[in-house]
């Protein structure tokens, strides 16, 4: 009886295993060719601008609370898997509470303007305090790849994966190219739309919208309030 029990628990180890190796053997795209001497620190496509000193504030609510959510382009670039990367900063605070700070490592190719995610360096807070690091990955470390963020030229039903880690799959579906939207920052037309998934995360979705010539205008349930060049 043992060993049958061994042999049933043995073959559903593997069974998991080999379900969780196929949660990547999709057909999403996840080989992105690019050359070291092609991805720069800073530039613009039209749904993104990697410019040094740019801040985007977005209000909302998550979880019932008041959230605030400020995304700022720092002037500090950081080397990540051999290529040079923007450090962009996510700050997130719940009814004023900080909630999470991330650094986020950005990269663009100067010849087609798509923007590559190279990782981010997570910190979550709670009552003031940094409890995990929860979602924090980086290309070249434990054999992760960087993914595409934004493509320079979006084209309805892309399906790529942003991000290539052990405990970061996030892949995004384009799923609109004339979205319209209003927020408190104005009314944006002819959006793109995305729609986040990850098989690792089933059933948990967001949905973000992106202005040509302004950038990210909505993320999930927040929407831009203000913009500083």
């Amino acid at each position: 009886m043992k060993a049958v029990i061994f042999i049933f628990l043995s073959c559903l180890a593997i069974a998991f295993a080999q379900k969780k190796d196929n949660a990547f053997n999709d057909n999403w795209r996840k080989d992105f060719k690019v050359s070291f001497h092609d991805i720069v620190s800073e530039g613009i496509n039209d749904y993104c601008i990697l410019k040094p000193g740019r801040v985007m504030v977005f209000e909302g609510k998550e979880n019932g609370k008041n959230a605030v959510l400020t995304i700022t382009v720092l002037k500090e670039t950081k080397m990540v898997d051999g290529f040079e990367t923007r450090v962009v900063e996510e700050k997130e605070t719940q009814n004023g509470r900080l909630i999470e700070v991330s650094r986020n490592y950005f990269g663009i190719d100067k010849r087609n303007k798509d923007i590559y995610y190279f990782g981010e360096a997570v910190d979550m807070y709670k009552h003031g305090k940094i409890v995990s690091h929860e979602g924090s990955w980086e290309a070249g470390v434990n054999g992760a790849k960087f993914g595409l963020a934004i493509p320079g030229a979006p084209k309805l039903g892309d399906t790529y994966y942003q991000e290539q880690a052990v405990d970061a799959k996030d892949r995004i579906e384009i799923v609109s190219l004339e979205e319209s939207i209003s927020t408190p920052a104005g009314k944006f037309e002819h959006c793109i739309k995305t729609r986040e998934t990850s098989p690792i995360e089933p059933g948990v979705v967001e949905y973000k919208i992106y202005a040509h010539g302004v950038g990210l205008v909505k993320d999930d349930s927040l929407k831009l309030v203000s913009v500083q060049e």
